[in-house]
């Protein structure tokens, strides 16, 4: 009899084995299929908190991507194309193109992972070494699965995203963050997180010495909030469900009262699919304690209602355009 019971655990334990290989090979081509580039970054994160809204982080990367999309397409627009060189356009480009894939690249595959241990009522987290996934992330996952923390999690993955772009993005891409453009651009403000709304209306924060990886992650808690406060996370919802990603700012300035004209082209329109190849993959717990204020709740000192500053900002980035052209 026992000899039985043990030929049956061992048959299990082989099933077992055979549907984790296969959910491997699931997972590594929906991520490959999903990072192709912004646009189908942004369906993926948005369509997988339509599936699972209790993974609040997928919305906010969904909402950030479009912000991602409508910077790329700025640099190609009739705007940023007559103040900023093709040189610097471009490597501009790359930086956030690697940045946003980076973090894909990391995150979805722990989506996913979540995603069948729901459907096989079992935490699947010990998968999570086959995709370079940081202890710290697996740990978390396990704590969420136990005690259903949606915020804290939130946070969890804010900080990773973070540090996964930390080395190989911010620190190496020293031509783009140490240069005088881009140091002018981050003191105006003019790559400033918006959630737009379909009656017109923006909300979003912005975030000074973009370098930093400390004020980059006080970024992320202070948009998670805003994004799933009471009175706007309808607003907000109703957009994703209506507005179909464009990498066009025209995504939400169609709604505004006066709707601007094409000003920035789609991003399918203007940029090829880059391949990208992600080199050594070194976990940054390994090397790097997270501190503890990375999960204090963060504090506003600034008005989240962004419509008429952001018609400012417009304006000056007009007047700026304009006024480079009359000097050149």
């Amino acid at each position: 009899m026992s000899q039985f019971i043990a030929m049956e655990r061992l048959d299990s334990w082989m099933r077992m084995l055979k549907t984790e290989k296969q959910l491997l090979h699931s997972i590594k081509a929906q991520t490959a299929k999903g990072n192709r580039d912004n646009i189908s970054r942004t369906k993926a994160y948005e369509q997988f908190f339509r599936m699972h809204p209790e993974i609040q982080w997928s919305f906010l990367a969904g909402m950030v991507s479009r912000n991602a999309g409508w910077n790329m397409c700025d640099l190609e627009g009739i705007w940023f194309s007559h103040l900023l060189g093709l040189k610097y356009r471009h490597h501009l480009f790359l930086t956030y193109e690697e940045a946003n894939w980076r973090i894909f690249q990391d995150a979805y595959p722990q989506l996913l992972l979540y995603h069948y241990s729901t459907k096989y009522g079992r935490p699947l987290f010990h998968l999570c070494h086959y995709f370079f996934i940081t202890n710290f992330m697996k740990n978390e996952w396990y704590s969420f699965w136990k005690h259903g923390d949606r915020e804290k999690l939130v946070t969890a993955l804010i900080i990773n995203e973070q540090n996964i772009i930390e080395e190989p993005v911010i620190k190496k891409q020293s031509f783009v963050f140490h240069s005088l453009l881009f140091f002018l651009q981050d003191w105006m403000h003019f790559s400033t997180v918006l959630f737009p709304t379909c009656n017109g209306e923006l909300y979003g924060s912005s975030v000074s010495h973009f370098r930093n990886i400390d004020k980059r992650i006080e970024l992320g808690k202070r948009l998670a909030g805003l994004l799933f406060s009471e009175d706007l996370f309808p607003r907000f919802f109703e957009f994703s469900c209506r507005t179909e990603p464009t990498g066009a700012r025209y995504d939400y300035e169609q709604y505004r009262k006066k709707p601007r004209y094409h000003e920035t082209p789609m991003l399918r329109g203007v940029y090829p699919v880059i391949y990208h190849r992600a080199g050594e993959t070194e976990q940054w717990d390994m090397k790097k304690r997270v501190k503890k204020k990375w999960f204090i709740e963060p504090k506003w000192e600034e008005e989240p209602y962004l419509t008429d500053w952001y018609d400012h900002k417009q304006k000056q980035l007009h007047t700026a355009a304009i006024i480079k052209n009359l000097i050149l």
